[in-house]
């Protein structure tokens, strides 16, 4: 993993449990690395913010986006491949409501690194181990349907091979549109 500060969107609730169960029988070590979550900035999209900002600087850049933002309910598509690895995700869909939160949080004002790739919001489900066939079918075959409510995101400091750091957490406390 890429040094630096990434935003990301801890998955809670029957979701978050699910993944949870997933990542332990599937890659005990990604599931002791962080909870299920949903990287908002720091690998796709836009780079890490360099580790030089600090917490209070972010806060001030990302308080009036989270502000005027409504809780994401979201829904994950089947799960893929990621990239040509061997890395299986859930992916969400890069466009509408996370992709416009996105992109308010890539132009706030703050430095971001480059990005290894594409806008591609996804959970990851596994990272570490190397795949059997069986293993990888079981996987690709697993699907996640309930919504997901992304309502706050969580700011890390990684320092690799240190364990990350929790710089802060931010409530998305906006109003819903109207329906």
């Amino acid at each position: 993993m890429q040094n630096g500060i990434f935003v990301i969107a801890e998955l809670s609730g029957a979701v978050g449990e699910k993944i949870r169960e997933i990542n332990d029988r599937y890659d005990p070590r990604l599931a002791r690395y962080k909870p299920p979550h949903v990287t908002i900035t720091g690998s796709s999209g836009v780079g890490p913010i360099p580790g030089s900002v600090t917490a209070a600087e972010i806060r001030e850049k990302f308080s009036p986006i989270t502000s005027t933002t409504a809780p994401l309910t979201l829904r994950f598509g089947p799960p893929m491949r990621f990239m040509q690895t061997e890395i299986i995700v859930l992916p969400l869909d890069p466009h509408g409501t996370l992709r416009v939160f996105h992109d308010r949080l890539a132009t706030s004002g703050l430095p971001f690194e480059r990005a290894r790739f594409s806008f591609s919001p996804h959970c990851t489900l596994t990272l570490y181990p190397t795949l059997t066939g069986e293993t990888e079918r079981e996987l690709l075959s697993m699907r996640v349907r309930d919504p997901v409510l992304i309502d706050r995101i969580t700011v890390y400091q990684t320092l690799d091979p240190q364990p990350s750091k929790k710089l802060l957490e931010l409530p998305l406390v906006g109003e819903s549109a109207p329906a």
